[in-house]
C-alpha cells in the first residue's frame, strides 16, 4: 500500500505542470503518450503523467478534481482488481483515469454498466473530458441499431450495458457476412456495479434464442388445466432422482409443492385428470411427453413463480425482475417455455416459444478480456468468489472523508406484523423531526405492502420499484429532502446519489431502514451505504422477523418457540441467541448461492471452451483465412456457416440433456461435473465430424 501512495503523490506532483497547459496542448499530450507507447514505453511508466492530465481535464470541463483516494482507486483499476469504493465516492470519474490510459493503446476500452440509463448518462457526462483529451466516446443501449453499435465499439471508449455486450458477442458469432459484426475485440474493461454483474447475474446465462414450432394453443390449454387442480396438503422436498427417473409422487392432491427447490410436480391423481382433460389414454407414452412438459411448466408458472417478486406485468408483457437489484432485466426471457407459461397464466399475449441458438455466462464472457477490472460500493464479503471465479483481487479504497453514519443494532421480531408496526413507529418518529427516511425492501411485493400500511398510518411517502423505474431519477432527487419518506427496492439509486438538503443534514441526515435481510450481507451494506455519503451524517437499522423469506427455512419450530419466549410487549426478541441464529442463516444462504453460481460456471466453462474452438474456426471461414475449409463462392460459405450454426444449436440441446443425466450420475457417487466433461468431450468430437461432413455438402 505504501508503494501505491507513493504513486498517488507522483500523480499529484504533476498538478502544476498540467494546470499550465493551453487547451490545444491536451491533444498534443495525448499524441505524445501514444508515440511513447509505440516506441516501447510501458503504460505504467506513463501512468503518473496520464492520470494528472485526466485530472486537470476533468477540472477544466466538469469542475471536478480527483481526490487522492480517487487516484488510488484509478491505480487499482489499472492493475486489474475490483475496487470497493463506497457510495458517493465518485466512481464515474475514477473510471476516467484507467480508461484514458488503456485507450491510448488504440484497441478500445469498455466501461460496462448495469442499465441503459447509466450507459447513456455516463457517456454523455464524461464526453467533454474525453473530447478535451482527443479521444472518441460512444454508448450502446438496447435500442441501438447495428450501425450505431459498430460505430460505438469503434470509439476509443465505449459505455455499454453488460447484457448488450454479451448479446452483441453472441450475435457477432452468428454473422454470415463480416460486415455484420459490430465488436472489435476484448482489450480492457471496467465493470461498474461489479457485484451486480459478477455475482447477482451470474446464475443466469445470456441466451440468444430463435423461434421454434408454435405451441401457443397447448400452453393455453395447460394453463387452463392446472388452474383446476387441487394442491396436496403435503409440502416436501422433491428428490432429484425421482424427477430424473420420472417417478410420480403417490400422495393425496393433484400436485405437490417443493418450496425449497422451487418446484411443482403433478401427482398420480393429477395425471389421471390430465388424461381426461386432454383426451389421452396414456400420458406416460413418449409420444405424449410434450403434454407433461407443458403441464409442469404451467404448474411452476402458477404455483411457484410470483408476480411482483419474480416478474412484473407491464403494458401487456411479462418482464423478469432481478431478485437482487430489483430492476427489470431487459431483453431477458425465462427459457424452455417457462416465460410463455407465465404469459398464459397472466392472460397476456403469448409469444412464440424459442430454442437456444447460443448462450454464455457473464463469468465466461468477461474471461475473454486481456485485462479486466471492476468497481462497486460493496464486494469485500465476496473476495473468495471473485478470486476463485474471475481471478481478480478485491481491494477496499478508503473514503475521502470519515464515515459518520451510525449503524444501529438490528431489531428482531416474532412476526411480520410486529415488525411492520415497529417500522411505522420508527418512521413517524423520524418524520416528526424532519429527518428523511429511506425504507429498503427486497421485493416489489413488500414495497407495495409497506406502502399500503404507510397510507393507513397517514405517512406521506413515495415508492420506487421496477414498476416506477422511469421516475427513478426524480424520486431519488427528492429522497434527501427534509421530511421525505421513500420506500424502495434494491434499485434505490444505484449509480445515483441521494443528496441531502441543509435542513435534512441538521435533522441527522438520511435514516436508512431495512425492512428485511437480503440473501447476502453485501446487499444489506449497499442499502446502508445510501446514507453517510461524503462524510454526511446519517444512520441505519434493520428490522427483521422470524417469518422473513431469508430466515424462515432455517428456523425450526423449537428455535422459533425459544426466541418468542424472550419477546417484549412489542413482539421484539431481545436475546443474543436469536440474533446469532439470524446472521448464521444469512451466511448459509450466501454459501448456498455461491454453490449455485459455481455450479453454473463449471458446466458453462465446458460449453465455452468448445464454443471458443468453434467460433475461432468460424471467424477464419468468415474472413477467408482457413485452409482447412476452402470455399470459393460466397453462397457456399454462407451455406456452410448456417450449417455450422444449426449443428451448434443441436449440440447445445445434447449438452443440456447431458447435464441432466450428469446430475443423476452424482447419485451413484460419480462427480457430475467430471462425468459431464468426459461425455461432452465425446459429443464435441461428434460435432467436429459433423462439421466436416457439412463442408463436403457445401
Amino acid at each position: 500500500m505504501r508503494k501505491k501512495h507513493t504513486m498517488v503523490q507522483k500523480v499529484l506532483s504533476y498538478e502544476k505542470e498540467m494546470s499550465a497547459l493551453e487547451t490545444s496542448e491536451f491533444l498534443e499530450k495525448t499524441e505524445e503518450f501514444k508515440r511513447r507507447l509505440k516506441e516501447g514505453e510501458r503504460l505504467k511508466k506513463i501512468l503518473p503523467e496520464a492520470f494528472a492530465l485526466v485530472r486537470e481535464a476533468t477540472w477544466r470541463t466538469l469542475k471536478l478534481k480527483h481526490y487522492p483516494v480517487q487516484i488510488l482507486g484509478g491505480i487499482r483499476l489499472f492493475e486489474g482488481t475490483v475496487a470497493e469504493l463506497k457510495t458517493g465516492e465518485g466512481k464515474t470519474i475514477v473510471a476516467l483515469l484507467p480508461a484514458y490510459l488503456y485507450a491510448l493503446e488504440g484497441k478500445g476500452v469498455h466501461v460496462v454498466t448495469v442499465n441503459d440509463y447509466l450507459a447513456q448518462r455516463d457517456a454523455g457526462w464524461m464526453s467533454p473530458v474525453y473530447g478535451l483529451l482527443g479521444l472518441s466516446v460512444g454508448s450502446i443501449t438496447s435500442d441501438a441499431s447495428p450501425r450505431m453499435r459498430k460505430k460505438a465499439y469503434a470509439c476509443d471508449v465505449t459505455y455499454v450495458t453488460n447484457n448488450e455486450l454479451g448479446f452483441d458477442y453472441l450475435r457477432d458469432h452468428q454473422a454470415v457476412y463480416i460486415e455484420q459484426k459490430v465488436q472489435r475485440g476484448f482489450h480492457y474493461a471496467i465493470v461498474d456495479e461489479a457485484d451486480s454483474v459478477f455475482i447477482d447475474e451470474a446464475r443466469t446465462p445470456l441466451i440468444l434464442a430463435i423461434e421454434k414450432q408454435d405451441s401457443v394453443k397447448l400452453q393455453s390449454l395447460s394453463d387452463r388445466f392446472v388452474k383446476t387442480l387441487k394442491k396436496s396438503k403435503e409440502e416436501k422436498e422433491i428428490q432429484s432422482k425421482d424427477l430424473l427417473l420420472g417417478e410420480i409422487p403417490k400422495i393425496d392432491g393433484d400436485y405437490l409443492i417443493d418450496r425449497k427447490n422451487r418446484e411443482a410436480v403433478i401427482t398420480e391423481n393429477g395425471l389421471s385428470k390430465a388424461e381426461t382433460f386432454f383426451g389421452i389414454s396414456n400420458i406416460g407414452e413418449s409420444k405424449h411427453k410434450i403434454y407433461l412438459h407443458h403441464i409442469n411448466l404451467a404448474l411452476k408458472a402458477n404455483y411457484i413463480m410470483q408476480r411482483d417478486i419474480d416478474y412484473i406485468v407491464k403494458k401487456g408483457e411479462v418482464h423478469i425482475v432481478d431478485e437482487f437489484t430489483g430492476r427489470v432485466l431487459p431483453n431477458r426471457r425465462y427459457s424452455d417455455g417457462l416465460h410463455q407459461a407465465i404469459e398464459a397464466k397472466e392472460r397476456v399475449p403469448i409469444k412464440k416459444d424459442t430454442e437456444t441458438a447460443a448462450s454464455i455466462t457473464f463469468q465466461n464472457l468477461f474471461s475473454k478480456y486481456k485485462k479486466l477490472s471492476g468497481m462497486t460500493g460493496t464486494i469485500a464479503t465476496e473476495r473468495k468468489e471473485i478470486k476463485e471465479i474471475y481471478g481478480l483481487k478485491v481491494c477496499v479504497i478508503p473514503t475521502n472523508l470519515p464515515v459518520k453514519r451510525e449503524d444501529l443494532k438490528d431489531r428482531l421480531y416474532a412476526t411480520k406484523e410486529d415488525k411492520y408496526r415497529a417500522i411505522v413507529r420508527e418512521v413517524l418518529h423520524a418524520n416528526q423531526k424532519g429527518q428523511p427516511v429511506l425504507v429498503g425492501t427486497a421485493s416489489i411485493e413488500t414495497s407495495e405492502e409497506l406502502s399500503h400500511i404507510f397510507q393507513e398510518a397517514g405517512v406521506l411517502h413515495r415508492v420506487l420499484n421496477a414498476k416506477h423505474d422511469k421516475d427513478e431519477a426524480r424520486i431519488i432527487a427528492k429522497a434527501g429532502r427534509a421530511g421525505a419518506v421513500t420506500i424502495a427496492t434494491n434499485m434505490a439509486g444505484r449509480g445515483t446519489d441521494i443528496r441531502l438538503d441543509k435542513k435534512a443534514l441538521e435533522c441527522g441526515g438520511l435514516y436508512v431502514i431495512g425492512s428485511e435481510l437480503h440473501e447476502a450481507r453485501r446487499i444489506d451494506n449497499q442499502l446502508r451505504g445510501r446514507s453517510g455519503r461524503q462524510g454526511d451524517a446519517g444512520k441505519s437499522r434493520f428490522f427483521i422477523s422470524l417469518e422473513d423469506k431469508v430466515l424462515s427455512p432455517y428456523f425450526s419450530p423449537q428455535k422459533v418457540a425459544l426466541c418468542k419466549k424472550t419477546a417484549n410487549e412489542f413482539g421484539e426478541i431481545v436475546n443474543v441467541t436469536g440474533t446469532r441464529i439470524v446472521r448464521n442463516a444469512q451466511k448459509r444462504k450466501e454459501t448456498e448461492n455461491f454453490g449455485l453460481r459455481k455450479n453454473v460456471y463449471e458446466y458453462d466453462k465446458v460449453n465455452d471452451q468448445q464454443m471458443e474452438i468453434l467460433y475461432k474456426e468460424r471467424d477464419r471461414i468468415l474472413n477467408g483465412e482457413t485452409k482447412k475449409f476452402e470455399l470459393k463462392f460466397t453462397d457456399q460459405r454462407i451455406l456452410f456457416l448456417q450449417m455450422i450454426d444449426h449443428l451448434w444449436k443441436e449440440h447445445l440441446k445434447a449438452l443440456e440433456e447431458l447435464k441432466q443425466n450428469a446430475a443423476f450420475q452424482g447419485l451413484g457417487q460419480i462427480n457430475p461435473i467430471t462425468s459431464y466433461k468426459l461425455q461432452a468431450y465425446r459429443l464435441f468430437n461428434n460435432l467436429v465430424d459433423n462439421v466436416k461432413d457439412a463442408y463436403l455438402k457445401a
